[in-house]
């Protein structure tokens, strides 16, 4: 064990609260720090899905073609408020930069050690802590019309399959009695093994904020205003009106990290991808295990007592109402896809993805500041990568080398 110290970890979604547990197994003192409390943000309310297979970028060639038309088809999964768009440019004009084939395989294999093998990065974090009952092993499916539409999206497979992706091919009569819920139009199925969801992803994360409080973690409910630091180090941090001592600082707050980044140093162009979910509350069948229905661009996975409908990228900063169309096209979508389905009662959820104009994840120390560090910016894949994220800072916290290249990652590639 290296000498105790004590740490800030500026937001309590999965990555922080994975930061707080590997750094309190190392034998440190944690003190977690979020204004709305454990599991309250997009770790509440993503898909659920551990999904390893998720390695292929938005920004795949042809992008660039396709966006301008989805935006204008009420029946694709792209919004724009296009009163944020002057705000949005500089971000999406960077973004868009990476659609080519090159940058897409680069990203994607920058993304596979944080996220290829997370079901049993979900284990090894729960173990001892009561979450374990939320982790569901499952298969998980990328769902299509038919051979031609699954053949359509190659490109994504051929950059999984180059990523050690495996997957089974279930086509016609062979899918449907796999999993009799589909409506008839859904004729064939990437079937991949060896990924996982979470039945309850809210109350998994605060099952571990739990255990990290249980472990003689502090957990602080405040805003937190500034990273302090003397002569080149971490001293406290600022939040709530209170100066927090502590020997270095987290910040895990996902698309909130941006300006707290910019005050040390580190100008990560970061966007929030709004993105939406609607609930259906006792249904009257649950599908066999989470899918992509690539037809609508939306997941689907079954929760405890409910099916979770995630999906929608929007576009429109972090102050506007959440739309209602987006709501109404995963309704739309869902008795499409599931023509046989009833259900009780909804609810409806908005929040914020952190979106990196690079799609890689920002962790690592920063450059110039001794005891500061980031891990954030995990776009569609945070519920996934989180406990890999936080047990390679708590690595680099205590001062030893990751048994893997980091550098893709680092914060010091957004220095000011």
């Amino acid at each position: 064990m290296s000498e105790q110290k004590t740490i800030a970890i500026i937001g309590a979604g999965i990555v922080g609260v994975s930061t707080a547990i590997w750094l309190q197994r190392d034998g440190h003192k944690v003190i977690l720090i979020d204004k709305a409390g454990p599991g309250e943000g997009t770790s509440y309310g993503n898909g659920g899905v551990l999904a390893s297979c998720s390695v292929v970028p938005v920004t795949v060639p042809g992008l660039l073609k396709k966006a301008p038309g989805m935006l204008f088809d009420p029946m694709q999964p792209l919004f724009l408020k296009w009163g944020y768009l002057p705000k949005l440019l500089p971000w999406l004009t960077r973004y868009l930069k990476h659609a080519n084939a090159e940058d897409a395989d680069r990203i994607a294999a920058a993304l596979t050690p944080i996220v290829g093998d997370s079901l049993n990065d979900h284990a090894a974090l729960a173990q001892g802590t009561g979450a374990e009952k939320w982790i569901a092993p499952s298969d998980y499916m990328y769902v299509y019309d038919d051979r031609a539409h699954f053949e359509s999206d190659a490109f994504g497979w051929r950059i999984r399959h180059k990523n050690g992706v495996k997957w089974q091919e279930l086509e016609g009569q062979e899918f449907h009695d796999f999993d009799p819920i589909y409506g008839p139009q859904i004729g064939f199925a990437a079937k991949m093994a060896e990924h996982g969801h979470i039945k309850d992803p809210g109350r998994y994360i605060k099952d571990l904020a739990g255990h990290v409080k249980a472990q003689g973690g502090q957990i602080i409910g405040a805003e937190v205003q500034a990273i302090l630091h003397e002569s080149g180090r971490v001293t406290a941090v600022k939040a709530g009106g209170q100066q927090i001592e502590c020997d270095a600082a987290v910040l895990t707050a996902g698309v909130w990290s941006g300006p707290l980044a910019k005050s040390l140093g580190i100008s990560v162009p970061l966007e929030t991808e709004r993105g939406y979910h609607l609930e259906l509350i006792e249904p009257s069948a649950m599908p066999r295990c989470p899918a992509m229905i690539a037809s609508g661009k939306f997941v689907a996975t079954p929760m405890e007592g409910r099916i979770r409908l995630a999906g929608i990228v929007e576009f429109g900063g972090l102050e506007a109402e959440p739309s209602p169309a987006a709501f109404d096209l995963l309704r739309k979508n869902a008795k499409a896809t599931f023509p046989g389905l009833t259900w009780r009662e909804e609810s409806e959820w908005m929040g914020h993805r952190p979106a990196p104009a690079d799609s890689i994840p920002v962790i690592g120390d920063v450059p110039g500041t001794d005891g500061a560090f980031m891990g954030f910016g995990h776009h569609h894949i945070g519920l996934t990568g989180g406990p890999k994220t936080g047990r390679l800072l708590a690595q680099m916290i205590a001062g030893r080398n990751p048994n893997m290249d980091v550098s893709a990652y680092a914060p010091a590639r957004f220095a000011t």
